[in-house]
């Protein structure tokens, strides 16, 4: 079993200040695979510390230094990348394939997009006799999730790093060892010491210390709603920046111009992308809007794809779906189908408990409803795991109407066979992001919600701007009277 009890802060491994320990516990056996240390406003204070002592020097390094310190970290982190996929896997539940081919990549995506955008990035730019100056914000708080823990580190962590700021990273508590290993990867690759730390802890007493620490200039949070609304109100009293990244209900909308077979794939595609790391990720296409005429085929479809699924041990690459990250989650996400029976949604395909043949880990069935109107829990709440709600529509109007009826505005879908139609549809959706026609990522984009899937971007330029302060320098040149 791991022994992950030491913090990083100031280039060294310590021993907590004082605190309790916390098992890191696989979601697979349901056993602990790992001890960690649960931090506390004491052993905050001194990461800050550590984080406000090195910013001095830090921040006046030169673009030429960062891309260099980037490029050794990115060394590193691809040498260890099996490591690192084994680390998700065991605390978090990833099958190993995804973990390989999703989840470190991710990270390594974002290590890449930060060198490629420091290095063409403008930080002083003149106007007239005026200097525009972008300078680092300061030190950082950094606050992860468990789902996609690399993507959500690096996304944080390689953009401060590029503006030339310091941070503390408190990373989910439930999947830390991801975390630990990356602090080991920048240790090994140079960074200097209180650039970055690391400590463990509960959101309630490590984030918060964070979003109250008067010497954190910035909190960055990928979270729930819920809990990004608590880091939100801590920070106020201090006036630092926030940016968050929250919940999504995103809509998939088929729009009614396709034929048979391509009406077949994009259903085929939004139930696997819902599905993708067992329905826990906060842009998954959870709500799929159909034309009414086609909800018993799309809901024919989408019940082969969950029943197709193959579940089981996370470390066999012949799974496709592995459990649910927590106790905690498996009971929600269990509530949450309860809840859809209980209003009236037709249930296609899986529903309550564990998969047939599978008695321990968390498990879950993957789901599908259709017959849901937009007004039910399932398709208002986020429910984080798989569980796809199929939803008719009228007409384009309709779908557009449906789509934008959320609290949240994370994600959106569209598939058509007319790229035009597609794009005006695209353009209606209050979302951060859209994808046309199963469009991938990019990480040179940004990423980041409307209403309550947060404020502020990440990846690409728009993530690096989220960690520099504008300064306006007037009469920066000389002119003649």
């Amino acid at each position: 079993m791991n022994d992950c009890r030491r913090f990083y802060i100031d280039g060294a491994w310590v021993h907590r200040s004082e605190g309790g320990e916390l098992p890191v516990i696989n979601p697979a056996t349901e056993e602990a695979i790992a001890t960690i240390t649960l931090g506390t406003g004491a052993d905050v204070d001194k990461a800050v510390a550590a984080a406000k002592k090195a910013f001095e020097s830090y921040s006046e390094t030169s673009v030429d230094e960062r891309v260099a310190l980037l490029n050794r970290i990115i060394e590193v982190y691809k040498a260890k990348s099996e490591e690192m996929a084994q680390a998700i896997s065991q605390e978090m539940g990833a099958p190993i394939t995804l973990s390989r081919k999703g989840q470190v990549p991710a990270g390594l995506g974002h290590l890449l997009e930060a060198v490629k955008v420091l290095g063409q990035f403008k930080f002083e730019e003149m106007k007239g006799s005026m200097l525009m100056r972008k300078e680092p914000i300061g030190v950082c708080g950094l606050i992860t999730p468990w789902n996609w823990p690399m993507n959500q580190i690096a996304c944080k962590v390689a953009p401060a790093l590029a503006a030339g700021c310091t941070m503390v990273l408190k990373p989910s508590e439930i999947a830390p060892l991801s975390a630990y290993l990356f602090a080991q990867i920048l240790h090994e690759a140079g960074v200097p010491p209180g650039v970055f730390n690391l400590v463990n802890g509960e959101g309630a007493t490590v984030g918060s210390a964070l979003a109250t620490h008067p010497d954190v200039a910035m909190v960055s949070f990928t979270g729930s709603t819920r809990a990004g609304v608590a880091v939100a109100t801590a920070a106020a009293p201090t006036v630092k920046r926030v940016t968050q990244e929250l919940g999504g209900k995103s809509a998939f909308i088929i729009l009614d111009d396709l034929e048979d077979a391509g009406f077949a794939k994009a259903v085929k595609d939004g139930a696997r992308g819902c599905f993708l790391n067992t329905g826990q990720s906060c842009d998954a296409p959870t709500r799929m809007l159909v034309p009414r005429s086609k909800v018993d085929g799309a809901a024919l479809v989408a019940r082969q794809v969950a029943e197709g699924a193959t579940m089981g041990d996370p470390r066999k690459e012949e799974t496709t779906m592995g459990p649910l990250a927590s106790r905690a989650q498996f009971e929600k996400v269990q509530r949450l189908i309860k809840a859809g029976i209980d209003e009236g949604a037709k249930l296609v395909a899986g529903g309550e408990g564990r998969p047939e043949g599978i008695g321990k880990g968390y498990f879950a069935r993957p789901t599908v409803f259709s017959g849901v109107r937009n007004d039910m829990t399932i398709a208002r709440e986020e429910i984080f795991g798989p569980v796809l709600c199929i939803l008719p529509y009228d007409d384009e109007d309709d779908a557009v109407r449906i789509a934008n009826d959320s609290p949240y505005g994370l994600s959106g879908y569209v598939t058509s066979s007319d790229i035009e139609r597609a794009r005006g549809v695209a353009k209606r959706i209050r979302a951060g992001n859209v994808h046309i026609n199963g469009a991938r990522v990019d990480f040179g984009g940004s990423f980041g919600g409307y209403k309550q899937s947060g404020n502020g971007r990440e990846w690409g330029e728009a993530g690096l701007e989220e960690f520099l302060e504008l300064k306006a320098v007037f009469g920066y040149a000389v002119t003649s009277k």
